[in-house]
């Protein structure tokens, strides 16, 4: 079992709110230069699945990674938890990427593995919320595409999965090789052991430029964007409050229950 995981560098979605910036002429945030990006959570929960069907049915899994300037102790958290191998798209040309820009050279990539019988995302980035790059890369290797999954079963060269709905789950089968982004219904990733730590400390990435995938540059990162940001801004909450009185608790609560029902909210 060969499984190939997608893995993404985001900014730490536990900062403060307040910690943030954005530039507007750029349209993008600027990072707190106190706080580091993480691995993205959703992309730990495919890891997690990979991790299980390797517990389970052996093979090797392949951590993959795209964007500029990774940090090292940050993406190399899936050698830490037990992936096999971890693969860097690093370069300039990969950074500020849409969906399709991201989608197209991990695609390209993945074709240069070569060998692979499943190949996982989560279910969306913490950053953009797309959930999109799964699904854009099973279309251009035109392969079967799952989406949600809570748990996966292989029987020779087929999957068996449990996707979730609005409503509980379906049962999905699929012949392999496939795409799959799973859901936090999968179970919390693991823990980085000390050996794992260790092990990951001694490994080094393999990283690979636009001509190591075969790809121009243009087809990658901003130069490559099918899609533009129009405007980037932070949300901005607004309240107020209105004091609700009377001549007694009971006439106040009469007021209150009054104001209520005029706002709609009784």
């Amino acid at each position: 079992m060969n499984i190939i995981v997608c893995i993404k560098q985001v900014i730490d979605p536990e900062a403060p709110p307040a910690s943030f910036k954005i530039d507007a002429t750029t349209n993008s945030v600027v990072l707190p230069a106190d706080i580091p990006p993480v691995i993205d959570p959703y992309s730990e929960y495919a890891l997690e699945a990979a991790l299980k069907l390797k517990d389970t049915y052996g093979g090797k899994i392949t951590a993959i990674s795209l964007g500029n300037k990774l940090i090292r102790e940050v993406i190399k958290k899936p050698l830490s938890m037990g992936a096999d191998e971890l693969i860097l798209l690093e370069d300039e040309a990969f950074a500020d990427a849409d969906i399709w820009s991201t989608a197209y050279p991990l695609t390209m990539a993945i074709i240069k593995i070569d060998e692979y019988d499943l190949i996982l995302c989560g279910r969306q980035s913490a950053d953009r919320d797309a959930g999109q790059v799964g699904s854009g890369i099973a279309e251009i290797l035109d392969l079967p595409s799952i989406t949600l999954a809570r748990k996966i079963d292989i029987s020779g060269d087929k999957a068996l999965v449990e996707r979730v709905t609005n409503d509980g789950y379906e049962i999905i089968e699929t012949t392999l090789p496939a795409m799959i982004t799973i859901s936090n219904e999968i179970g919390e990733p693991r823990y980085p052991t000390i050996r794992g730590i260790m092990a990951a400390k001694k490994k080094e990435p393999t990283v690979w430029k636009p001509a190591d995938i075969d790809i121009d540059p243009s087809q990658a990162g901003a130069a490559g964007r099918r899609s533009r940001l129009v405007k980037l801004l932070k949300p901005v909450y607004e309240s107020k409050c209105e004091i609700i009185d009377g001549e007694t608790p009971e006439e106040a609560a009469v007021n209150l229950a009054e104001k209520l029902r005029q706002e709609k909210l009784l």
